[in-house]
């Protein structure tokens, strides 16, 4: 007796399944997410997991090694600085302060680049021409530069240097959007939702925007190493965090006239400004492969 085969069923698969999987296939970018993982558990946790306070000094410890070095010792395996300070305890309480600097710098920006870029690609007009060569000319000058002289002027200090930061990173959230705004406002879907009677307001925020995420998001993940960058840059030029805070830049700043005499005071503040900003971008490379379906393998 015969049977009939019965008719296979392809159930479509989860978003979340499909992005991991794509993802997944990119090593960098896993690898990328595992260390992000590692920073921010240590920074969350830094009051726990760090041997002792940041500030806190010991004169009998001066430039001490690290422990696998002549002369180093088991209570300080990263050695000390030059007022004996524990460098471990300081980097680990330094990745709370670098990744803040990160999060607040992309959280301003993302939010200030997403309302212009969105009003600026959905009103067109003067008001988009305005923004845009507003943000151009932001972009002809070198960053670096630019957020010296907006920490020159507001004040050194770690809040100015934030804002700093947020400003020059700006102009791409805004051209971002900009762009994907225009693209989706030529979609079926926009068309129908404004013939039954939408409003700007809805069309913009509830239509359009949902729509545009997904650049933004491979962005913000690349720019929170741009931000950790640049603070730790203008932290080693003293306009940024100031002493005795345990920002990585800051560290490196101080410890400059000792690089000949304690190798270690700057290799360990400098491997982490290196690791944690690889790591974003590797995770950024990943979510871009992830999203973008002409990149998906």
């Amino acid at each position: 007796m015969t049977t009939l085969a019965e008719p296979i069923s392809h159930t479509p698969q989860h978003p979340l399944r499909e992005f991991w999987d794509y993802f997944s296939t990119n090593k960098g970018a896993v690898g990328g997410l595992v260390i992000v993982l590692l920073v921010l558990l240590m920074a969350a946790f830094a009051p726990w997991i760090a041997p002792y306070a940041p500030d806190i000094t010991d004169p009998s410890v001066f430039l001490v090694p690290p422990a696998w070095q002549e002369g180093g010792s088991s209570a300080h395996l990263l050695g000390t600085d030059a007022i004996g300070r524990d460098i471990l305890s300081r980097l680990i309480h330094g990745a709370r302060l670098s990744l803040a600097i990160g999060l607040a710098v992309v959280a301003l920006s993302v939010t200030l680049g997403t309302v212009l870029g969105l009003t600026a690609g959905y009103f067109r007009g003067v008001f988009e021409v305005a923004v845009m060569r507003l943000m151009d000319i932001i972009l002809t000058l070198p960053s670096l530069l630019l957020a010296i002289v907006i920490v020159a002027i507001l004040g050194p200090g770690l809040m100015n240097a934030m804002l700093a930061v947020a400003i020059v990173v700006l102009p791409h959230y805004v051209r971002i959007t900009r762009a994907a705004v225009i693209s989706e406002m030529s979609r079926d879907y926009v068309t129908a939702a404004r013939m039954n009677g939408a409003g700007h307001l809805r069309l913009m925020f509830s239509e359009v925007l949902p729509n545009c995420t997904a650049p933004l998001i491979v962005q913000a993940s690349l720019g929170i190493s741009t931000a950790i960058l640049d603070a730790a840059a203008l932290g080693f030029l003293g306009l940024g965090a100031q002493p005795p805070s345990p920002e990585w830049g800051t560290m490196l700043a101080d410890a400059r006239e000792f690089v000949l005499r304690a190798w270690w005071v700057v290799t360990f503040p400098g491997l982490a400004i290196l690791i944690t900003v690889l790591a974003f971008n590797l995770l950024g490379d990943g979510l871009r492969d992830a999203f973008d379906p002409k990149l998906k393998r």
